[in-house]
């Protein structure tokens, strides 16, 4: 498949170049103008740059810069463009629920269908005569439409939408219509149409579809300002709650993704913007150190999935052996895990930490009259399933019109032939005279008839072969005229109760395609899982203190502890800071790190004694203080000035295993009578971690020790 997503119906498209038209025009089949519509913006720059208003000449007059040819175009570009992409490119539309791209994929399939699968290559050129994008947007959506085979059946290599390969080059595969989609999304006796971007060919404004299709297919697209995301449904559940609103009851739908999974629908809030969808992986359990993968959850693949479990195990988020992808029709991820491992713990970690858990962010917007709405998918649901209605309340009114008209025609045959009124005519000379001839013989004969005789009758009448009317047979024409009277009375029944004709329709619908259609994604509550509680300590952390580093596996450095990869680390420097820092491969504390310990998640509750020597004043102070609430990765000051010294730190568990006294041993070359004394800490009271703390001597101290 090709990787030019720029092409894509479903991202953010390029501009329209050359003379292709920004806003395609909306006309009818039986428009005077034949033309393709004007441009609505000017051409890029040759050089392909961005599109930038021109640089005026110095000498330029520009007080009239608004009347320039093309000041319009530029102050509408935007707009245009934007209203081009929403309506033209990336949002569904309400009526057939499909993208201009899609919409003009499945008309070409009709026009060129035949029965007999087509190379996509063949469909992929007939579509670009009304699609003015590129092949590579075309033959993507072709693929994208064949992988859910509900309106095209593929055959060939499609790729594979669980592990993510691509498709084989369209001149290898083929495609057709299905039956389902032949039946409720083709007439053109009800299809409104319109010419094509360049009007040479007609194209339908919106396909007659009976269906829901936007909720069966789901649609996903990136327009200017906005983006849509329907989540798909299954066949038979949007049957039933087409036939429940029909019935006047309450129904509720929710999506099936063709992936299965476990889905948590508690906040979908009907698909409109602001829901939230969480879907799990189907994860089991098959022998003590084996875990498979069944199903996955909608919008990854296998191969996305093993990717982030694979991440996952290099951060040591978890710890898995190896793992298999036999995936193939359906999905078969093994996981191996190493000896002594949890599967009940890792099964949660996958959940927590790896893509086997997603939240999906469903914002259903359409298309209708030419604007873009966010609905819920219950209201277009009610919406689809009254247009279907009134789909089979034309195509009913249209059929009676046809077996009246059918019926007349014979009856007039049968008049002209069973009362001889063609032997009126053996003696005209002109066509006017056998036209009145005619006309007069069928006057005693028009009580019988349920309209009036017109010139076209007659000329039709004029038409039969001697040969027909020779061979006619009245009881065969009574026969034909009977079946034509009873299917009549049947058509008019059926619009007399349009409604529960359409519940039969949709019955027979189900019927016919929805066999074996069965949901794939169970529906139940997700409890949210805290990372915390079941990420393990697998991690070994050290410290460089000289350099003020801390890391996850050094072992040529100090080993602190074993950790997990969401602990905190708090380090207290020589420089008397202090510093909360995500356990990581590497991270900066600072240098001459004299305390290094993980935070415990309730937090430090250790006391801390510390002695420091100000660089501003030259005094010791000593203080007692608790951590308390810290901000990750901010460093603190403990001192009273920047590049003040630590002399003593001691943490106690408790305040009855603080210390007491310490000896301090001051300077040899400070001019103190006493080098060496105890200094008393009972007086020191817990307080704050910023607070200055109490005097302890004014000459600089070379060694603290703890006493007795």
């Amino acid at each position: 498949m090709s990787k030019r997503k720029k092409d894509q119906d479903n991202a953010q498209p390029e501009l329209p170049l050359g003379d292709e038209p920004a806003v395609p025009a909306k006309v009818q089949a039986d428009a005077p103008s034949t033309s393709a519509p004007e441009a609505a913006v000017p051409p890029p720059p040759a050089s392909g740059g961005a599109l930038v208003p021109p640089v005026p000449p110095k000498d330029a007059d520009l007080t009239n810069g608004h009347d320039a040819p093309l000041a319009k175009h530029y102050r509408n570009w935007f707009l245009e463009y934007a209203s081009y992409v929403i309506l033209d490119r990336a949002v569904p539309h309400i009526d057939d629920g499909l993208k201009p791209v899609q919409r003009r994929i499945l008309h070409t399939l009709w026009e060129m269908d035949d029965g007999r699968f087509h190379k996509v290559a063949n469909a992929v050129g007939s579509t670009m005569r009304l699609h003015p994008h590129g092949d590579a947007s075309i033959e993507a959506a072709l693929v994208g439409i064949g992988q859910r085979a509900m309106l095209i059946e593929p055959q060939g290599n499609f790729g594979n939408p669980l592990t993510g390969d691509g498709a084989a080059a369209s001149r290898y595969i083929e495609a057709r219509l299905t039956p389902f989609a032949r039946e409720v999304l083709f007439n053109p006796k009800t299809t409104v149409w319109q010419l094509s971007y360049d009007g040479r060919a007609k194209e339908p404004v919106t396909l007659p579809a009976k269906f829901p299709i936007v909720l069966l297919e789901g649609a996903e697209g990136i327009a200017v300002g906005l983006t849509t995301k329907i989540l798909p449904h299954n066949f038979n559940d949007l049957c039933r709650a087409a036939i429940n609103h029909l019935q006047g009851k309450r129904f509720r739908i929710f999506p099936d993704f063709p992936t299965g999974g476990i889905a948590d629908f508690s906040e979908y809030n009907d698909g409109e913007r602001g829901a939230r969808v969480k879907v799990r992986a189907k994860v089991e359990q098959r022998t003590k150190y084996l875990l498979a993968i069944t199903e996955i959850p909608h919008g990854t693949t296998t191969s996305s999935l093993i990717e982030s479990i694979l991440a996952a195990n290099a951060k040591g988020k978890i710890k898995i052996k190896h793992i298999d992808d036999n995936t193939a029709e359906s999905v078969e991820i093994l996981i191996h895990l190493p000896q002594g491992a949890d599967p009940a713990q890792l099964i949660q970690q996958l959940y927590v930490f790896t893509d086997c858990q997603m939240t999906l962010s469903p914002a259903a917007c359409v298309i209708d009259h030419d604007k873009p709405v966010f609905l819920g998918v219950s209201e277009i649901l009610r919406r689809s399933a009254d247009r279907t209605v009134e789909l089979l309340k034309r195509e009913l009114e249209i059929e009676l019109g046809e077996l009246e008209q059918q019926w007349h025609w014979d009856s007039l045959e049968r008049i002209f032939i069973e009362e001889r009124v063609y032997r009126r005519i053996e003696k005209s000379q002109t066509w006017e005279s056998v036209i009145e001839e005619i006309r007069e013989g069928l006057k005693p004969f028009h009580k019988n008839l349920r309209r009036e005789v017109t010139h076209e009758d007659i000329v039709r009448l004029t038409e039969i072969r001697i040969k027909r009317i020779s061979a006619y047979n009245r009881f065969q024409a009574d026969d034909a005229i009977r079946k034509i009277e009873e299917q009549i009375k049947g058509v008019k029944h059926d619009l007399k109760h349009l409604v529960a004709y359409a519940i039969r329709w949709f019955e027979t619908i189900q019927e016919k395609y929805g066999k074996g259609i069965k949901r794939r994604t169970t529906y139940d509550e997700i409890e949210q899982i805290s990372a915390a509680q079941v990420v393990s300590a697998n991690q070994r952390l050290y410290v460089n203190r000289e350099e003020g580093f801390i890391g996850l596996n050094w072992r040529q450095h100090e080993f602190v502890q074993e950790c997990t990869i969401l602990d905190d680390v708090l380090c207290f420097m020589a420089d008397a800071t202090m510093k909360v820092a995500r356990v990581a491969e590497k991270v900066f504390m600072g240098r001459d790190i004299l305390r290094c310990t993980v935070l415990p998640k309730e937090g430090d509750k250790a006391f801390y004694t510390l002695i420091c020597q100000d660089k501003e004043s030259g005094k010791a102070f000593a203080k007692r203080f608790q951590v308390g609430g810290v901000t990750r990765d901010k460093l603190y000051l403990l001192a009273p000035s920047e590049g003040s010294r630590v002399v003593f730190l001691d943490a106690a568990s408790s305040e009855a295993a603080m210390p007491r006294k310490v000896t301090i041993t001051l300077s040899g070359r400070c001019s103190a009578r006493v080098k060496e004394f105890e200094f008393d800490l009972g007086e020191l009271t817990v307080g704050n971690r910023g607070a200055k703390g109490i005097t302890v001597t004014k000459y600089p101290i070379r060694q603290v020790r703890r006493a007795g």
